[in-house]
């Protein structure tokens, strides 16, 4: 019987200590991702990859791979399904959805007591097509990489997405 106790407690102080570890190593992990993050919103050079939509009416909808919004320093690219009441169509049909590409924008970052990161960005092209129509996007970023995403249109009801993000991959 004294074996079998001290089999016990041995087992059970191996226990704590695998999970004590374990539970480090998560720490550890957690702030390298917040590290990362960090500098990829201080380089301003990052994607937002969407993987779910939310409309200001009708059903919210998972997204397949290949919707995002690429942020660099000089330029600013969407590529976002929309989902929703349009005031003023496009002239062109083929135009639908958050589409465009701009260089002239100007993009506001900060902080909250959280940590979580606040960006809001503004296209200053108000000729170009697409851009035409956003009046400013918001981004919430949380310090794993979690973000959300609201679209503010002239002509269009607001749309969010929600996502992560992700290196920017070097063009090549």
């Amino acid at each position: 019987m004294k074996n079998l106790t001290k089999l016990l407690m041995v087992s059970v102080v191996i226990l704590f200590c695998t999970q004590a570890v374990s539970a480090q190593g998560k720490k550890e992990r957690e702030a390298a991702k917040a590290e990362k993050i960090k500098s990829l919103l201080q380089s301003q050079n990052y994607v937002f990859e969407a993987n779910y939509v939310i409309p200001m009416t009708g059903n919210s909808k998972s997204l397949t791979y290949g919707y995002d919004l690429t942020v660099s320093k000089d330029t600013v690219s969407a590529y976002l399904p929309y989902y929703g009441r349009v005031t003023l169509p496009p002239v062109d049909p083929t135009d639908g959805g958050v589409k465009f590409t701009s260089t002239s924008f100007s993009y506001k970052s900060t902080v909250d007591k959280k940590g979580s990161y606040n960006i809001v960005i503004t296209p200053n092209e108000h000729n170009d097509r697409g851009a035409k129509d956003v009046r400013y996007i918001r981004l919430n970023i949380g310090s794993t990489g979690y973000a959300s995403l609201q679209v503010v249109s002239n002509n269009r009801d607001p749309i969010s997405y929600n996502g992560i993000i992700v290196e920017r991959k070097p063009r090549k």
